[in-house]
């Protein structure tokens, strides 16, 4: 077959498919055996970084498949910084030569070019000296056009499938931004949606909580290597940087990070984007990959997109969140009722079964409340119930919520929370009310508590409630104004703080 109709069936074959892959295979494959040459490979650009990188190769020498050159290194960066071919007869007379194959012993290297534009480079190596004859050199780089436009075809079909991935994923996310109203499915389904979409490794989005980022939901393939309670302080990296200047923030390369500041072990770049919505930051969404120089400012417009859906949802799903909470105040002390408990006791523990973390709840109980009600009367007993209520509020996190269970009765919901924590809050809260004056109560107002955490104390709601009820009446049989650690045997609900 003359060489001609070799490059006529080898433009054939590569610019006969669409799918970047099978065309890089089809240029090496028609290099290997049409050309007969046994090393050949295709570098393409990375503007970012303004790298060639060895997109394919046959016959380099193991170790170097993996190579990146400076646009100005090597034959292949001469190539492409100067938009023409360069040919090195004898690789050991030629300064410009990067060894990749130690039997190598001349180099042609061909820039892949598209409307004056390089995108790559083809470059063709043999065994022996001065292997390229003129003809040769003009057959390969009119095959090098040939593979220029099946390469970028390819480059644009997987641009525009990408695309519409992306595009049905902001579709998907905004449909069930008003379809789901509940955060936390919400925050689930939008880092699954956007992992699966933007093919990355890990998609992680952190809420913020005053001065701190919570980590909510994240969804991948990568190790979780951040603290067990997924908290961080919004002033250190990448947060502050993100937050400060409400601007999206790319990583290229974290190798050199520890773990902890990587939040997922294996994640070696990364991009973080302000969760904004009417001026208001109220999160990071963070997309991690294993590899390095994963992310690219193409990517900017449909994931700040998305951002911006995810940020809208939030604060939509909090304006919900707010009007329902209308429904669980109790009318006379303004703190959470028992319905409310109820709904967030469920979702604690799911969360601590979830996650791994703990939670704890207290039971609380004035001490003697009728006798109090009896010689003072009611309107003193209502603002007592008003005062233990607001002394409680004040010393608790804000995670942590409140409830007036019923009468004289309190629970509180610890979130992330381990029995020590939980004893030492209730035994606060014990001498804090021991201490305090009640207006018109001239004797001390006491309180007696009892303490239960998961999952030592029990795994569902109606355990843990149990448990930390028998604490409350170990309590009280113990003479009041004490707290004691509950268990779901009654018997032994005896041990006093």
């Amino acid at each position: 077959m003359s060489k001609m109709a070799v490059l006529y069936k080898a433009g054939q074959a590569v610019l006969s498919t669409f799918d970047a892959d099978e065309v890089l295979q089809r240029i090496l494959t028609i290099a290997h055996d049409d050309f007969d040459l046994g090393k050949v490979a295709v570098l393409l650009l990375d503007k970012d970084a303004q790298q060639l990188v060895v997109r394919s190769q046959i016959g380099w020498d193991a170790g170097t498949v993996s190579l990146r050159l400076d646009i100005h290194h090597g034959l292949t960066g001469a190539a492409a910084s100067a938009k023409k071919r360069i040919y090195a007869p004898d690789v050991s007379q030629d300064s410009r030569y990067v060894c990749s194959a130690q039997s190598t012993c001349s180099e042609l290297a061909i820039p892949l070019i598209v409307r004056e534009e390089v995108i790559g480079v083809l470059d063709f190596q043999s065994d022996r000296i001065n292997h390229f004859d003129d003809e040769t050199i003009e057959l390969l780089t009119l095959f090098s056009t040939q593979a220029s436009l099946a390469l970028q075809n390819a480059r644009l079909y997987s641009l525009e499938r990408r695309r519409a991935r992306q595009l049905q994923a902001i579709n998907t996310i905004a449909q069930q931004s008003t379809a789901i109203m509940d955060l936390e499915d919400l925050l689930a389904r939008a880092c699954s949606v956007i992992q699966q979409a933007f093919q990355v490794a890990h998609v992680s989005l952190c809420l913020r909580e005053e001065e701190e980022l919570v980590m909510r939901a994240h969804y991948g393939t990568l190790t979780p290597s951040f603290p067990a309670n997924g908290r961080f302080s919004a002033n250190q990296h990448p947060w502050t940087e993100v937050i400060a200047t409400s601007g999206t923030v790319i990583e290229n390369d974290l190798m050199a990070s520890s773990e902890s500041f990587r939040l997922f072990t294996e994640c070696k770049s990364r991009m973080c984007i302000p969760l904004i919505s009417f001026g208001q930051t109220h999160g990071v969404l963070s997309l991690h990959s294993a590899d390095q120089n994963a992310f690219r400012e193409s990517d900017l417009q449909s994931l700040e997109a998305v951002a911006d859906i995810c940020a809208s949802s939030i604060q939509n799903a909090h304006y919900v969140q707010r009007v329902k909470q209308l429904a669980y105040l109790d009318g006379l002390t303004g703190m959470f009722n028992r319905r409310f408990f109820e709904l967030r006791i469920m979702e604690e523990i799911e969360r601590a079964k979830r996650y791994g973390t703990g939670m704890a709840i207290i039971m609380a109980d004035i001490d003697q409340f009728k006798q109090l009600n009896d010689d003072f009367g009611h309107l003193v007993g209502d603002e007592v119930l008003r005062q233990v209520s607001s002394l409680f509020q004040q010393q608790l996190r804000k995670v942590d919520v409140v409830c007036r269970y019923g009468g004289e009765e309190f629970a509180i919901l610890l979130s992330q929370a381990n029995e020590q924590q939980a004893t030492g809050v209730a035994e606060k809260l014990r001498r804090l009310i021991a201490d305090w004056m009640f207006p018109g109560v001239p004797r001390r107002v006491t309180i007696s508590a009892g303490v239960s955490a998961f999952p030592i104390h029990g795994k569902t709601r109606n355990e843990m409630l149990q448990a930390a009820d028998n604490g409350l009446y170990a309590a009280k049989q113990g003479g009041r104004n004490r707290v004691c650690v509950g268990s779901l045997t009654l018997a032994t609900s005896a041990s006093k703080i």
